[in-house]
């Protein structure tokens, strides 16, 4: 997730189901009969999301969440009104219950900053105060979508390893991602890469999983299994309900197409391998009627979603027909 904070994430994620020309058959948008998640689920589930306020929300914190991801600025802790967002978000997080995860990012706010990635020397300084500000935080990711270009990493695989190295080094007991990565071409290229400089074999990798699950496809799920030994979470995955991001390409979308998708998310990539060890679903709440990415559980108007049915089974809920939800 970008920076400042869901605004910038949706509008790179639209810019990649762009460039990647996704011409998927739109949803018809049909009534849908949603049956319960087939079979008891190993995969942790956690959820993502930017805003620190989600956690006010006594639905969100009853539905028994263990995990909660979301990206920052790598200069965060620079800038004083990011710096208490992400206070907020540790703070709300740990009240919930749910282990907090935080993986690094490009610079959100300064502008020569913004597609120019840190050297390793400007990425130690500021892990270091992360650290030390937030020592409860045990689950850290090195980098956010690493091999977009755009973030000045796509080509840059061997200073990502070093960025991860850096965390692995400084963060005794710590689980370390070794980057969170987007399902698209490039990523197995540039997981050799990352692999190749690293010289190690990392025990966990992230991947951004929109483009499989909202195509109902597992293919570059597979492949990244296929190409590490470690176990892949899906740090950020969710159906989509509306894109209003300019986009020529025309995707499925709707609250119909995005339960569908959170059934086929925990029926088929959670059960692809045992590696599939955590997924985290994106996001709780859309902020406006308006977003130019929504693919919340729960509406602008607060109502809960079909998808949130799905979310509560796949978490061996029951789910009551009073709560909205089918």
């Amino acid at each position: 997730m970008e920076v400042r904070h869901y605004a910038a994430r949706t509008v790179v994620c639209g810019a990649l189901l762009l460039c990647l020309a996704l011409a998927v058959p739109a949803s018809s948008g049909a009534a849908i009969k949603l049956t319960p998640v087939t079979g008891k689920l190993k995969t942790k589930i956690g959820i993502a999301d930017q805003k620190a306020e989600v956690f006010d929300e006594e639905r969100l914190r009853d539905i028994g969440f263990g995990y909660a991801r979301r990206s920052v600025a790598w200069d965060v802790l620079r800038h004083a009104d990011q710096r208490a967002e992400l206070d907020a978000w540790v703070t709300g997080a740990r009240l919930m219950g749910a282990e907090p995860m935080i993986t690094l990012a490009r610079s959100g706010k300064t502008t020569g900053r913004l597609y120019r990635p840190p050297t390793a020397g400007q990425y130690l300084r500021e892990f270091l105060r992360l650290r030390k500000r937030y020592p409860s935080v045990k689950t850290w990711s090195a980098w956010n979508e690493a091999n977009m270009c755009g973030v000045g990493t796509c080509r840059k695989p061997e200073l990502v390893a070093r960025y991860y190295t850096l965390i692995r080094r400084n963060c005794p007991g710590c689980k370390v991602v070794a980057a969170d990565l987007l399902d698209q071409p490039n990523m197995v290229r540039w997981v050799r890469g990352f692999r190749r400089a690293a010289r190690f074999e990392p025990k966990y990798w992230g991947l951004h999983g929109y483009i499989d699950a909202n195509r109902f496809q597992a293919t570059r799920t597979a492949s990244l299994l296929k190409a590490v030994r470690g176990e892949v979470w899906l740090t950020e995955v969710g159906g989509l309900v509306a894109r209003r991001n300019r986009s020529l390409i025309k995707l499925p979308q709707g609250q119909a197409h995005a339960a569908r998708v959170t059934r086929f998310i925990f029926d088929r990539l959670a059960r692809l391998d045992r590696r599939v060890a955590r997924i985290y679903v994106y996001h709780w709440r859309s902020s406006t009627r308006r977003d130019s990415w929504d693919s919340g559980l729960i509406g602008a108007n607060g109502k809960p979603r079909p998808a949130l049915a799905i979310v509560k089974r796949a978490l061996g809920q029951t789910v009551d027909s009073g709560d909205g939800t089918p």
